[in-house]
């Protein structure tokens, strides 16, 4: 794969998108299936079938919209929202592409809800199909990997890391660039790279549902990050109880290593990575980070005490980088804009932006972006209702 394949492929795919004057986008991630969003879809591919609309029309499965309280949720390319949509709605959808929305499906946008976001993680859940490389490519999927390969030493990508302010989004807060230097220095025969995804906290989904809605950005940003450190092979540690998620991940891991995005010398360069699935059985401690290497290892997941730690001597006693998903998910906009871009979002010291999973007492569960520095109030009150 080179950039011009890549760009190539981005192309086709933007132009085969392009020959559709209607799309309808249809939630198929965990939160709307289980309203049997999946059945929605089909109704809509049957209804289509029989109909010949003026300038075609596209349905597609995409990731999370966000606001599950209300789904299953379908948009259309008129810039409306269905929500609490049922197959039995399937024929009303399609006739308003020419007509007016159907009115007591409409689920308004110019609230808090989402008019108080920003998305950078979560720029593509909703407008593409998680399932298809091509769609992620076509939205800049994998042009950061290129630039990284062909444009960039592995210095200069922990520069630009440590530049954003990126700092670890898995609870601690440790700068991300500071991590990836020390893992780059450290000494050893080989280097790991590991994807925190063991979400355990009660009432969270936001990594299932960047997985399940957008695989391929933490794959590029695992890759990026693999190159910054020398390493050669990674793991995504991934709860069981997140069967969507880790068939998408095993889907997108397949087409990267078809289209030899995954594998070796990847992009006719040096660089060689492979990345591999290790399923957690649960246990809250295993999303500690110790705890967490020694699981993958095939052992008791039972914590340590560091010093040493694991960017110094981490899985198999190899300096190992580990970072959660949604870190993972903020290095390709990084590369793509800069550092200095991601900077300005946020705090003085904390930079971009912050994925939240909205449950219990609010009236909107769903998924939410906002930037660093916004207030508890706002979140449960104004975005949460």
């Amino acid at each position: 794969m080179s950039p011009e394949e890549l760009e190539q492929i981005a192309e086709e795919e933007r132009e085969r998108q392009a020959g559709f004057k209607h799309k309808v986008h249809v939630c198929v991630a965990a939160g709307c299936q289980s309203c049997q969003s999946d059945s929605v879809k089909s109704a809509l591919e049957q209804e289509l079938s029989k109909r010949d609309i003026p300038g075609g029309c596209q349905v597609k499965g995409v990731g999370c919209m966000g606001l599950c309280a209300e789904g299953p949720l379908v948009s259309t390319n008129r810039n409306v929202l269905y929500q609490k949509v049922g197959a039995q709605d399937s024929s009303a959808i399609l006739d308003s592409l020419e007509g007016d929305p159907v009115a007591n499906l409409v689920c308004p946008t110019d609230v808090p809800f989402f008019q108080s976001q920003k998305k950078i993680v979560l720029e593509n859940s909703g407008n593409i199909d998680p399932e298809r490389i091509e769609d992620y490519i076509a939205a800049s999927g994998y042009t950061a990997l290129m630039q990284v390969l062909t444009e960039m030493s592995p210095g200069q990508v922990i520069e630009e890391v440590s530049r954003s302010g990126l700092r670890g989004r898995g609870g601690a807060g440790y700068p991300t660039g500071l991590k990836w230097s020390t893992v780059a220095k450290a000494s050893g025969e080989r280097k790991y790279v590991i994807c925190n995804a063991d979400e355990g906290d009660p009432g969270a989904f936001m990594d299932r549902s960047v997985l399940e809605s957008d695989p391929h950005r933490v794959l590029e940003g695992m890759l990026i990050g693999a190159y910054a450190v020398g390493a050669s092979e990674g793991f995504i540690y991934v709860r069981a109880e997140y069967p969507l998620a880790i068939k998408r991940l095993r889907i997108a891991i397949k087409q990267a290593e078809r289209l030899g995005i995954l594998g070796n010398n990847i992009c006719g360069t040096r660089f060689s990575f492979r990345i591999d699935l290790r399923l957690g059985a649960g246990a809250f401690v295993c999303g500690e980070e110790t705890a967490l290497i020694s699981s993958v290892e095939g052992k008791r997941g039972t914590p340590r005490p560091r010093p040493p730690y694991p960017a110094q001597e981490g899985l198999f006693g190899e300096p190992t980088l580990i970072n959660n998903v949604e870190t993972y998910a903020n290095i390709p906009p990084i590369i793509r804009f800069g550092g200095d871009w991601y900077a300005q979002i946020g705090t003085e010291k904390s930079k971009g932006t912050k994925v939240f999973a909205l449950a219990g007492r609010v009236k909107n569960t769903g998924l939410v972006e906002v930037p660093m520095g916004i207030t508890l109030r706002q979140i449960v009150y104004d975005i949460g209702g």
